[in-house]
Parts: C-alpha cells; sequence; structure tokens
C-alpha cells in the first residue's frame, strides 16, 4: 500500500476522497467503501464528528482502512477534545500507523442541535499541528511517528496586497499540505491559488483543492447554506435543478472541476466530497482521464 505521502511525492496529481462517516457507520460499510475506492483515490479522509453527527472515532475508522489496505487521513477538531485527549489520539494514530493527520478547529454546531455538547476549543488548530510536528522530532517520545500533517483553508479572492498570515503561522507550526473546503467557483480557486504562488507558499507545502459531487439541486444548497465555508455558485446549483438525471450531472460537474483543478498552477491534487454514493466519485475520477 502505497501511502498518502508517498502519492504526493510521485504523482503529478493526488486525488483523495471524503467518506461521510454517520451514527449508523459500522466497519463493514467502511470496508465496503474502501473496497470500492480502492484503485482510483490514494488515500480517504475521514472527518471528525462533521455537522454535529457522533460516529465512532476517526481513530477506529482509520485502522478499518489500513487493515484493508486503503490509506486514511485522519481529521482531529480541537472543537471536540481537550489538549490530553488530542495527544493521546495522535499517540494512538502514531501506534496504528497511521502517516496523514487533518488537523483543525473544527467548525461550530448547527444550531438547535441537542442535547448541545459544550464546545472545547482549549487549543487552535495552529498550536495541534505544531504539537503534532514535536511528536515528528522529539526523541523522548515513546512512540515514533512520521505523520504528514495537514491544515485547512477557505479559499477568497484575495485583495492585492494580502499577506496569508494564518496560513503562514499553519505551515511554520509544521503542515506539510493544505486543503480548501470545498470550493467550486473555479475563477476564484484559480485567483487564490495565483496569490499562494507569488508568495512562494507551494514551494513549502502541497495544496488540495476540494470539490463535491452533489445528487440534486437541494444537497448542494442544503451544504452552502449549512456551511459557512463552502463555495457553491448559484450556476452549479441551477445546472443540478435542470438536469434530466441530477446524479449523473453531479459527477460531470465534478469530473469538469477536477481536470481544471489540474490545470490551475500549485495545485497539487483534489479530495472529493460525496453525500453517500462512493461509486460516483469513482465515476467522474474515470471521466476525468488525469495524469494520475
Amino acid at each position: 500500500m502505497k501511502s498518502f505521502k508517498e502519492s504526493v511525492r510521485t504523482l503529478d496529481f493526488t486525488v483523495t476522497a471524503k467518506i461521510p462517516l454517520t451514527p449508523a457507520t459500522g466497519a463493514a460499510l467502511i470496508r465496503e467503501q474502501a473496497e470500492t475506492l480502492r484503485d482510483s483515490v490514494s488515500a480517504i479522509l475521514l472527518t471528525d464528528n462533521q455537522f454535529g453527527k457522533v460516529h465512532m472515532s476517526t481513530l477506529a475508522a482509520s485502522a478499518i482502512l489500513l487493515q484493508n489496505g486503503v490509506d486514511s487521513i485522519m481529521q482531529l477538531s480541537c472543537r471536540n477534545k481537550n489538549r490530553m485527549a488530542l495527544i493521546s489520539e495522535l499517540l494512538g494514530a502514531a501506534a496504528l500507523g497511521i502517516t496523514s493527520v487533518y488537523l483543525v478547529r473544527g467548525n461550530k454546531l448547527p444550531e438547535g442541535y441537542k442535547p448541545r455538547p459544550k464546545a472545547v476549543n482549549e487549543i487552535g488548530a495552529t498550536e495541534l499541528i505544531a504539537t503534532a510536528m514535536k511528536m515528528n522530532t522529539d526523541p523522548e517520545i515513546g512512540v515514533p511517528s512520521d505523520f504528514y500533517i495537514g491544515a485547512s483553508v477557505t479559499p477568497h479572492n484575495p485583495e492585492p496586497n494580502w499577506v496569508p498570515v494564518k496560513l503562514i503561522e499553519n505551515i511554520e507550526a509544521g503542515a506539510q499540505f493544505v486543503q480548501t473546503h470545498a470550493c467550486m467557483n473555479m475563477k476564484l480557486m484559480r485567483n487564490y491559488m495565483k496569490h499562494l504562488v507569488a508568495h512562494n507558499l507551494i514551494r513549502k507545502v502541497s495544496f488540495f483543492g476540494g470539490t463535491a459531487i452533489f445528487p440534486s439541486a437541494e444537497a448542494a444548497r442544503w451544504l452552502r447554506d449549512n456551511r459557512r465555508n463552502v463555495i457553491i455558485p448559484d450556476s452549479i446549483i441551477k445546472r443540478l435543478k435542470q438536469a434530466a438525471d441530477p446524479e449523473q450531472e453531479g459527477v460531470k460537474i465534478c469530473t469538469e472541476q477536477l481536470q481544471e483543478m489540474e490545470r490551475i498552477p500549485g495545485i497539487a491534487g483534489a479530495n472529493i466530497l460525496s453525500g453517500g454514493n462512493v461509486t460516483a466519485i469513482t465515476d467522474a475520477i474515470r471521466a476525468a482521464k488525469l495524469n494520475i
């Protein structure tokens, strides 16, 4: 099994997928999804209680993926755990052979979530990134790690003199790859990456664009309305709404986005979010005919 880190170093364009964990997700479903995606992606990203849905830990889900020959990118959210719990998860990840971690602050839970848990946020994403990097280099830590450390960004149209201060802080703390939240506005993505290239940041870290496959206009609209960091233009929703077969149109849109991102200077790959039909991910990758 080639790791995500090895794929980034050897491939021109690296593709990963994000599979949704839900309260009903069990080991059998993860194995089934891993088998479907095995030959199409370099790794599977597992998110940490996204949208406030409690599910099995990303540590456990990552272990199941590794047992089935698919590399994982394990997300940890500062929202859900204190410092001790986060370090414990990282130590466990190292012991299990998990090599890629995606460390984020975590989004605010949706309004009306009951019973509402208390957000922790004892430390922020930058400090957690620095902690993981220290684990990579500290000889006194009993469990050796070799984490490939990721951070998140939200693309936007920067002002001419914009300096990506937070991103630079995360890179200096130890981030080695950066993944954008889902951004389906390719003009915006291209402009954002142009600024990062100008700051020479692509020499220090690998950037991955986030995209998605939607089965309907309603699914796309819900994600845009409930995740402030997700960028979905009205034109995408209109295409899905007017399509005779919205699911196939969703695959076609993702295919186009992958092809466009492969041509954007500075982008090393893409991560694809799907609402659950992982076969659609393999269809989009195959249709895109990427140089991977």
